[in-house]
């Protein structure tokens, strides 16, 4: 089948904490002549290829009176070219029992890919066809906006979407990051083919591009197969579009989103750091002490203790441009100041208390022990060697993730939590009935 697929960011974040055992290489890599960075990894035991065309141009090159115009563009790939129709896509994909998938989320667009191996050249002829011409017929982009509004309408009634976008705002207040990757009814409504068809043209290029091919497929093969198809792709003249790294914002704000609801949720948030930084893994585990699974503070105080949260947790969301760290709990209504005041003690107590050997061990171990159990699919494992490029950490980037969070220390979580988990550096977001 043809649709949309985004990488929403807890995928990625799953994905990055995800990695094999084996020390050998994820995938070759190399340059093609016009730029397109791509990436084998042979997998020849199961006869299945997936195919990921990853290019850097998502939401963050909206224009500002044209929020949801990457989300636009990457959704309407699938829905016709110079050769088919989009019924025509759908057809050829669903006889061999593939699929085809194209979305944008904040910092690209992507196109997926997953045939069996006997089927490849079908696949790819429909995936080039996808990238290189798509078409925007006029129906279809009124059909697609009809229903990009109906969701962000029903979204407005959904506590958790209205409770991410409001925090967005409070965290990346001067950044592309700080608006919805959908855009709103609004800036949706005003856009037009021409708005689509321009951003195609201005951002889908291959000195921006990462195609990763997975599965039952040689490297030989793979790389024959893209360049037959990629390689004549034209490197434009001018450098690809850049957009800066998100930076702190003013003093943290708070913000009450008033809804007529039988429980109320509850979001704190501020900017963090990103893998390349050295903080990054003690922050990773200190997250996962805090708030990351059934034995952390958070559900051990706030839920088991007090019988007040339906969810509570905590976790680490970096980005290509910028990174945040969330606490989040839904209680109800009556119960919202006191859950709020165990959050912000609970994250004070992980400043001023060391963590507990039994803690940092379990951490750990969840950490490294989770990686070979989210990339037993080679979807999966396309996924994550295009993650890996788009935000360069490098091909050998699961042995050093490893490596750093087996060598993370108590001293190191309680250093972190003191530069990150102040309860006073968090802007707060409640969603719910008025108190």
């Amino acid at each position: 089948m043809t649709g949309a697929v985004k990488l929403p960011l807890a995928a990625l974040l799953g994905l990055l904490a995800a990695a094999p055992a084996a020390a050998e290489p994820l995938a070759h890599r190399e340059v093609l002549p016009n730029g397109i960075v791509l990436l084998v990894a042979e997998r020849p035991a199961i006869p299945l290829v997936a195919v990921r065309v990853l290019v850097r141009g998502g939401a963050t090159l909206d224009p500002p009176d044209r929020a949801g115009l990457a989300n636009l563009t990457g959704a309407l790939l699938t829905r016709g070219t110079a050769k088919r129709a989009g019924p025509e896509l759908d057809a050829a994909i669903e006889f061999v029992g593939g699929s085809l998938e194209a979305g944008a989320g904040r910092d690209d667009l992507t196109a997926a890919l997953r045939v069996l191996k006997k089927d490849l050249t079908l696949g790819l002829d429909l995936l080039v066809e996808v990238v290189l011409t798509p078409t925007f017929p006029q129906a279809e982009l009124e059909r697609k906006v009809a229903e990009i509004q109906a969701a962000i309408k029903r979204s407005d009634e959904d506590p958790g979407a209205l409770a991410g976008r409001g925090l967005a705002r409070l965290i990346f207040p001067n950044h592309p990051y700080g608006v919805p990757v959908e855009g709103t009814r609004e800036t949706v409504g005003r856009l037009t083919r021409d708005d689509v068809v321009h951003f195609h043209a201005a951002h889908v290029r291959p000195d921006a591009a990462i195609i990763a091919v997975v599965g039952a497929v040689t490297r030989d093969e793979a790389r024959r197969e893209i360049v037959a198809r990629f390689g004549a792709w034209r490197r434009p003249s001018s450098p690809p579009a850049r957009v800066p790294e998100a930076t702190p914002g003013p003093r943290p704000r708070e913000e009450a989103i008033v809804r007529d609801l039988t429980q109320s949720t509850i979001v704190l948030g501020r900017q963090a750091v990103r893998q390349a930084h050295p903080d990054y893994f003690p922050l990773q585990v200190a997250s996962y002490i805090l708030g990351g699974g059934s034995a952390s503070r958070l559900y051990s105080r706030v839920r088991e203790e007090g019988g007040l949260a339906y969810t509570v947790y905590s976790y680490v969301s970096p980005q290509r441009l910028g990174a945040a760290f969330i606490v989040s709990a839904q209680t109800r209504t009556a119960e919202v100041a006191r859950v709020k005041t165990m959050l912000r003690e609970e994250l004070a107590r992980m400043i001023r208390e060391p963590v507990t050997a039994a803690e940092l061990s379990l951490a750990k171990s969840y950490l490294i022990g989770s990686f070979p159990l989210r990339l037993d699919t080679s979807g999966k494992v396309a996924d994550f060697v295009t993650a890996v490029e788009q935000l360069g950490l490098g091909l050998d980037y699961p042995e050093r993730y490893k490596a750093r969070i087996a060598a993370v220390t108590a001293a190191d979580v309680q250093r972190v939590a003191a530069r990150y988990f102040d309860p006073d550096s968090f802007n707060r977001v409640v969603v719910g009935k008025a108190p």
